[in-house]
Parts: C-alpha cells; sequence; structure tokens
C-alpha cells in the first residue's frame, strides 16, 4: 500500500520587528567574539556610529530622490567615497574587509576603495564640521558625533560581518524606524544593567513616561533638557507632541521638528547614543548642543534664552570645575545637582501666560539640605510653584544607584504656598524594586488618578508651606531682633571706646586718669565683646528657627518613619542621644550594684 509523503512544514514568516531583533542580536553575537569589545558600553556604541551612518546614507537617498523629482540639484552633506553606499555595501562579495576596512574606518590616511589615497573615514567624518553653517548643520552634528568616536573592532572580518547585517535595516521605511526606535531604548536599557558609569545616562522609561506626561507638553511650547544622556526625556516628549501634531497642520509638524526639542550633553557616549535614539524615533535634525550646560554665567541668561518646559534627571554627586562655580557666585557650591537646580530656575519662562514649568529627578539630600541647599531651595519656593513632590521607593535607580529620589514638579506662575506630596508605594511583598524586578509605568497608576482630584489618603499628605513659614519667622523675629539690639549695642560701645583711645592720647600714661581710662576701655571691649557673642546666638537661634523650613524632607504621616532617609544631623543626634541614654543606665546599674555590695 502506497503511503502518502509526509507534507513538509512551511517555514514561518517573521514579522519586521522580529527580523529586526534576530538581526540586531546577530549583531552583538559577532560583536562579542571581537576581543576589542569587552561589554555591552563598549558593543553598543560601535554598533551606534555604523547604524546612524546607515541611517544617515539612507536618509540622504530619499532626499536626494525627492529633489531630481523636483528637478533639482542634490549636494550630499557626507561626500563620495565616505558614504555607506561607497564603502560598506557588499553585494559582489569586493567590498572592503580585514585589515584594510580597519585601515579604511581608523587610519589618519588611508587607500580609499577608489584606490586613490585620502582620509581615512571618522577624519574625514571629523573634517566635514569646517563646512558646517551653524551649529545645528547636520555636518557639525556628525563632525561632533565623530569627535571622540572610535572604532573599538580589532578584526576587520567580523566587522564586515556586522556591517553586512546592517545592511538589512532599511531606515527608509518608518515601519521599520518605529522599531528600531524601541529596540533601542532597550539596548539603553541593557547597557544601563551591564555595569559601570553608564547608567548615569539612562533614566527608566516608566518615570520618564510619567514625567512627560503630568507636565503634558503642547504644540507650540520650547522643551529642554540641560543634561539630556541618551535623550530619553527628548524621545518621550517628541512622540507625546508628535502624536498631537499629527492631527493638526503641517506648520505644526514642522513647528514640533525644527523649534521644539533642544538638548545639552556634556560628554561623547551619551551625545552620540541621544543622536541615535532621537533619530530613530522621527527626529530629522536633533538639536543637542556638545557642550556643558553649566559653561555660562547666570547672569547671562536672558529671556531669549528661556524655555516653556524642562524636564531632566541631572547628575548628582558629582562635582564642577572651579571656573565652573564662578558662573553661580550667589550660591557656589560643589553638588552638581544644585547648580542644574539654579541653571532650571533661570531658564524657565517666566512672565509669559502659560508658566514655564519644570519637572526634575532629585536626590533625598536635596530635600534635607542645608547651608547653600537651603538656601537655594528658598530661592526655589519664592520663585516658583514647587506643587508637587513623588517620593520614589527604593531601587528605582538599581543597579546604578540605592540614593533615594524624588521626582519635583514646579512651574513658575507664583510663590509656593503649600507643596503636595505623594509617597509610591512598592508592590505589596516588595521591599525594593531591583534590575530584574524593575518598576513599570502601571506602578504610577493610583498616582495619575489622584493627579487631578487630590485628597490626602495613606499615600498622600499636603504640607502648607506658607503656613510653616509665617510661624517660623514669628518665632524667629524676637532672636533676630534680640540679635540685631546687642549689634548696635557693641556697635555703640565700639564707638564709645574709640572716644575714650582719642581721651586716652591727651593724658599722661602716668597719671591715675589714664590708668582709669585704660580700665574703661577695658570694660568696654569686654561689653563690646559680651554684646557680640549675644548677637551671634540669638542670630543663631533664629536662623534655625528660620531655615528648618527648607527641610522639605517630610515623612508620610500615615506611616511610620522610615531611619533611612533622615537627615544626617538627626542621624546624629539620635546616635548621641541612645549613647547618653545608656551611659545613663550604666551608671544606675553600677549605683545599684555598688549599693547592693555594700550591704
Amino acid at each position: 500500500m502506497t503511503q502518502n509523503p509526509t507534507p513538509k512544514s512551511k517555514k514561518k514568516v517573521e514579522t519586521t520587528a522580529q527580523r529586526l531583533n534576530s538581526l540586531i542580536k546577530s549583531c552583538r553575537d559577532f560583536m562579542r567574539k571581537d576581543r576589542g569589545l569587552s561589554s555591552d558600553v563598549d558593543r553598543l556604541p560601535q554598533l551606534t556610529w555604523l547604524m546612524f551612518l546607515k541611517f544617515l546614507d539612507d536618509m540622504e537617498k530619499n532626499e536626494e530622490q525627492d529633489k531630481l523629482a523636483e528637478g533639482l540639484e542634490y549636494h550630499p552633506i557626507i561626500p563620495a567615497p565616505y558614504r555607506w553606499r561607497d564603502w560598506a555595501i557588499d553585494s559582489d562579495k569586493k567590498g572592503l574587509t580585514g585589515d584594510e576596512l580597519i585601515a579604511f574606518i581608523q587610519n589618519d590616511e588611508t587607500v580609499l576603495p577608489t584606490g586613490e589615497r585620502g582620509e581615512g573615514l571618522i577624519m574625514a567624518l571629523r573634517d566635514l564640521g569646517k563646512q558646517a553653517r551653524n551649529d545645528y548643520d547636520r555636518r557639525f552634528i556628525i563632525a561632533n558625533v565623530f569627535k571622540d568616536t572610535f572604532n573599538r573592532m580589532v578584526s576587520g572580518y567580523l566587522l564586515r560581518d556586522v556591517i553586512n547585517l546592517l545592511n538589512g535595516i532599511h531606515f527608509d521605511s518608518s515601519e521599520e524606524v518605529h522599531i528600531m526606535g524601541d529596540l533601542y531604548e532597550n539596548l539603553l536599557q541593557q547597557m544601563r544593567d551591564s555595569a559601570g558609569s553608564a547608567g548615569e545616562f539612562y533614566t527608566p522609561r516608566a518615570v520618564v513616561r510619567f514625567m512627560v506626561e503630568r507636565i503634558n507638553p503642547q504644540i507650540g511650547e520650547t522643551i529642554e533638557d540641560p543634561a539630556c544622556g541618551t535623550g530619553g526625556f527628548l524621545v518621550e516628549a517628541f512622540k507625546h507632541l508628535y502624536t498631537q501634531a499629527q492631527q493638526g497642520k503641517v506648520e505644526q509638524r514642522q513647528f514640533v521638528q525644527r523649534n521644539t526639542i533642544h538638548g545639552t550633553e556634556v560628554k561623547p557616549l551619551p551625545y552620540l547614543l541621544v543622536q541615535m535614539n532621537l533619530l530613530l524615533h522621527g527626529m530629522e535634525s536633533p538639536k543637542i548642543s556638545y557642550e556643558n550646560a553649566l559653561k555660562n554665567p547666570l547672569a547671562d541668561i536672558t529671556s531669549a534664552d528661556q524655555v516653556d518646559i524642562i524636564l531632566t534627571n541631572p547628575p548628582f554627586g558629582g562635582e564642577e570645575e572651579k571656573s565652573i562655580l564662578k558662573n553661580f557666585p550667589t550660591n557656589p557650591t560643589a553638588e552638581t545637582a544644585l547648580l542644574f537646580l539654579q541653571l532650571i530656575m533661570r531658564k524657565l519662562r517666566k512672565n509669559s501666560e502659560v508658566a514655564g514649568r519644570a519637572a526634575i529627578v532629585v536626590p533625598n539630600g536635596i530635600l534635607f539640605g542645608d547651608g547653600v541647599c537651603a538656601r537655594i531651595k528658598e530661592q526655589l519656593l519664592k520663585e516658583c510653584h514647587l506643587h508637587t513632590i513623588i517620593r520614589l521607593p527604593n531601587g528605582v535607580f538599581a543597579p546604578y544607584t540605592s540614593i533615594p529620589t524624588n521626582l519635583l514638579f514646579f512651574d513658575t506662575s507664583k510663590p509656593t504656598d503649600s507643596i503636595w506630596y505623594y509617597e509610591l508605594p512598592l508592590p505589596e511583598g516588595r521591599k525594593s524594586y531591583t534590575k530584574t524586578k524593575a518598576l513599570q509605568y502601571s506602578d504610577f497608576a493610583d498616582c495619575q488618578n489622584w493627579w487631578d482630584n487630590r485628597i490626602e489618603n495613606d499615600q498622600a499628605w499636603r504640607y502648607d508651606f506658607k503656613q510653616v513659614l509665617a510661624a517660623a519667622k514669628q518665632q524667629a523675629q524676637p532672636h533676630w531682633d534680640k540679635a540685631r539690639k546687642a549689634q548696635l549695642n557693641a556697635d555703640s560701645t565700639v564707638t564709645a571706646i574709640n572716644q575714650e583711645v582719642d581721651n586716652l592720647k591727651n593724658l599722661d600714661k602716668a597719671t591715675g586718669e589714664a590708668k582709669a581710662t585704660l580700665l574703661k576701655i577695658s570694660d568696654l571691649k569686654q561689653q563690646e565683646s559680651e554684646q557680640r557673642a549675644i548677637a551671634k546666638d540669638e542670630q543663631r537661634k533664629g536662623d534655625a528657627l528660620y531655615w528648618a523650613v527648607y527641610n522639605l524632607d517630610q515623612k508620610n504621616p500615615s506611616t511610620a518613619q522610615d531611619f533611612e532617609h533622615l537627615p544626617p544631623e538627626q542621624l546624629v543626634a539620635g546616635v548621641i542621644e541612645k549613647e547618653q541614654r545608656i551611659l545613663e543606665l550604666m551608671a544606675e546599674i553600677k549605683q545599684s550594684l555598688e549599693f547592693d555590695n555594700s550591704h
């Protein structure tokens, strides 16, 4: 009996997303074999600058076709033979590979694909900046991207394998660009998780999305991130606005593309990554300044430099150069986050129909900090309406940092009268977020529901800052009055001393009158010293009452106090108090034992 042959199973057709994900995975697999790349912190930048050049070439092909269709001449941004199509395509298996490919890419001078000698690829791209018309000319951007970018792959053969795979990405397809945008964000997160300082450039996507949606940017507003890292806030703001623009006019879409999003980044790695991130999410010409946002004096920032919205996670815990501190003469500080807070207050638009507004990430130390930190918070609460502080739970930024963090939301509509706090709870049964069990956007759901209908509950409470400030001033004023009175007494005593000194000049030092005058001068100096001490002590007491109101580390009244979040001075005071109590108990025990022994 003849059996029918078993039908062959059809090969499963991959979706575009599956194909691109597989392609990127294969690229990373080849790169893992290269001894020049030790981790994702090395591999992602290498993959990024290669994708960046492929993306630019696909973009230029489209622009060239549009110009030719209109009968216009097209002038490429990147000249031959440095375009991706000139050296990276390997359709006939005769493309550069091995040592020749490495030499073409990284040597200052080399043999070009045309056979002539000329600049190597990276050197030629760096020189494009000399032809740029302004800082946002695409040639200037390319030059800055490659200013501190290097080829780290050692094997030209593995590099050719990676390039061949990247030729399978079609950046002229809007679908593929959209998918690559999501894949790239995942790569950034993996790089953050892999180790090292790269984590400072990445803010968890759930936090970014929550902050952008609460600020709710509108078409026509300008948005800035002065410490943009890999561009998470700028990408999310761009997506938020482009959803609105797609339903509007062409002019609105052009405004979003050209005049809305601005960023600044000082380090080469995130500058490269943010350019790619924004390009993959649809921004045609990202406006990212490659510099330190703190480089200019605060006094030089005018209304023309101000923006409607600032969204940022400024670096904290670092220190700036002394030359930078000179730009902040009123409140110089080594804490980078405090310098950025001053910059943000200065750069937010004021005196407009719609108040400038900001959402920023800050460490817990900013809330309870005193000294210069308290003075900066005083300025913030006087000039801005700090309306909301979201207290994030442990582990949100793990593994990069375990420092407790907060989200500050403020605007320039008025001075602060009251502050709403919302303590974001951990999921039930969890003690902390981790790298593998990270914060999700859905964890903000209750907070979002509360946002527009604010009532006090187990997670939310209102701090009447205006009332607390008034009470503190009232309590401090008598001490300040005493300090001023003592200061005036000391000053008048100095006048009396000077008068006696003048009198002494006309007296014979051997006479009794001269000796009496010397005693009087001594007594007056003692009185002056006492009055100065009283003035200093009373001023200190008054200041302590006043500046205490700028400790914004307010605890949730519905929960037990968290020892971990106490300010250092309170922790020290608590330890000393406990030690003193222990010593008292030990003394009582000793007395009791001595009493027993004596009887």
